[in-house]
């Protein structure tokens, strides 16, 4: 609202590659922390939880990568409260420009007695412990008391002061389990903040999950009753029901600083391409009607709702499609085009890539539009989506021949390509074109792949129009995810599979496959 006055701005603190990718089947490979690492700078968060350091040597591995990589953002790793997790961490953070030990304990009756086993006098000495440990590495802590929305509150509290007596610069109060609500939540962050000596020379933050579907409620709630902080996700990903999602809280800011009173530096032009980053990488396809980057959000059907948006769009558009980086003229590009064009319509989409990688995606490009007649906004953005989360080829599709019908069982010949260029082919049956293809690819790599997903989708409209296919594999405790995308349907699945593949190749606890 123009005219409205900020008063001060809030920290935007980014948990998609913790939190996030702790949601079943969201596990991303190192190549792919990495890129949405990179885009959540561009993105201009204030933290970047980088992982869990503890939890695995690849976790361990990618927060030290990101951590060495990534500049601008704080990087944070998390840790329990004991010592060996803060070693962990630290390890993996030292080499960050700005890094951040997250450490926690939980402090809700339920959980120190049938979780931790432990009394609230032992919880609050372990904690102010564990931040003394912490801080004798790095300057910068963060404290969280976990599932701290249904702990009594004055214990609350003195847990909180303890923390900050020990060295913590945040403290953090989750709701753990998304069972509070926006008042009550707003009245316990008031409560803390009149009750915790010291409390103003920290940050305090929240961190709110969506079981009732109110983590973005609860966390505006908390922002309006003086949270400094708040700790989110892309697209909500996270446990169960997800998390808050970040591009509802920072448009939420922008979109009503009259009761708010406070900003963000995100840069919220880059909230559609790092949206569409994380569903690529992910896997995890973004429901239509999803606030702000759902592609129903901008979407008007009902004719009085388009009668009202062409004669002003404030009539039924609170923000504009521009303002999370969505592009509202739609320029045609086709056969024709030059590299020109598309290298420009990639930055209004909002992707950024080396001049050798613009010229890949540009030769993809032109081969597509040879295929269809004109090429969309979502085709540019699938192709680029498709090249930022491929792995290393350790396999590339060499070719396929499929014997397919209502009457007779379906083959498929595959021939891949190794790293070297040796070229391995296998034939095999299967419950139709895809499976069969799927079989092949199994037989070439010697080894018992279990695909545990797999869904087609039209990327746009019209016959011609791009099929996009996912999987997701199992392999030896793992998972991996693939995207495929071609005009035709079976080549795109063979694509998603042999990309998951590869995924699986690189993955450096791997043995790699035969054949």
């Amino acid at each position: 609202m123009a005219g409205a006055s900020i008063a001060r701005t809030l920290r935007i603190f980014d948990t998609t590659l913790r939190d996030g990718e702790q949601a079943p089947g969201c596990s991303m490979n190192l190549r792919e922390k990495l890129a949405v690492a990179h885009q959540l700078a561009r993105l201009g968060v204030d933290v970047i939880e980088a992982g869990f350091p503890i939890s695995s040597p690849d976790d361990g591995a990618s927060v030290r990568e990101i951590a060495r990589a990534v500049k601008g953002p704080i990087i944070a790793g998390l840790a329990r409260a004991a010592e060996k997790d803060i070693d962990a961490a630290w390890e993996s953070l030292k080499g960050a420009q700005r890094p951040r030990i997250h450490t926690f304990i939980a402090t809700s009756p339920v959980h120190m007695e049938y979780k931790l086993e432990m009394g609230p006098e032992e919880v609050l000495e372990r904690a102010a412990a564990a931040v003394r440990y912490a801080k004798s590495f790095c300057p910068d802590v963060e404290f969280s008391a976990e599932d701290g929305s249904r702990s009594d509150p004055d214990f609350l509290c003195r847990v909180f002061a303890a923390a900050i007596a020990a060295g913590a610069t945040t403290i953090n109060l989750p709701d753990t389990v998304g069972y509070a609500t926006p008042g009550e939540f707003a009245a316990l962050v008031r409560r803390v903040r009149a009750n915790v000596p010291e409390i103003g020379r920290v940050a305090f933050s929240v961190h709110c999950h969506d079981d009732l579907g109110l983590a973005v409620a609860n966390s505006l709630a908390a922002v309006e009753a003086g949270a400094d902080q708040v700790e989110c996700t892309i697209n909500g990903l996270g446990e169960r029901a997800g998390n808050a999602a970040l591009e509802e809280i920072v448009m939420a800011l922008r979109t009503r600083p009259d009761l708010y009173g406070a900003a963000c530096g995100v840069d919220s032009r880059q909230i559609y391409a790092t949206s569409r980053l994380v569903s690529a990488t992910t896997g995890v396809k973004v429901q239509p009607n999803k606030a702000i980057v759902g592609d129903n959000a901008f979407a008007h059907e009902a004719g009085i709702h388009q009668h009202g948006v062409l004669a002003n769009r404030t009539t039924y558009e609170i923000m504009t499609p521009e303002s999370i980086g969505l592009p509202r003229n739609r320029m045609v590009l086709g056969k024709h085009s030059g590299k020109h064009a598309f290298e420009e319509r990639l930055v209004e989409l909002g992707y950024e890539a080396p001049p050798d990688e613009v010229a890949s995606l540009f030769a993809e490009f032109k081969n597509l539009a040879d295929r269809k007649k004109t090429v969309s906004d979502r085709d540019i953005e699938a192709l680029a989506m498709g090249r930022t989360t491929r792995a290393v080829e350790t396999w590339r599709l060499d070719r396929f021949v499929i014997n397919s019908g209502n009457g007779i069982a379906s083959t498929s010949a595959v021939r891949l390509a190794g790293a070297d260029g040796a070229l391995c082919e296998k034939v095999a049956v299967g419950d139709g074109p895809i499976d069969a293809s799927f079989k092949a690819i199994d037989g070439i790599l010697g080894k018992k792949i279990v695909l545990e997903d797999f869904s087609l989708s039209s990327v746009t409209e019209g016959k011609d129009a791009q099929g996009e296919a996912r999987v997701r594999i199992f392999h030896e405790g793992r998972r991996y995810n693939g995207l495929g995308l071609s005009t035709d349907i079976v080549e795109a699945s063979v694509r998603a599979y042999v990309q998951a593949i590869n995924a699986l190749e690189n993955d450096p606890g791997k043995v790699p496959c035969a054949g």
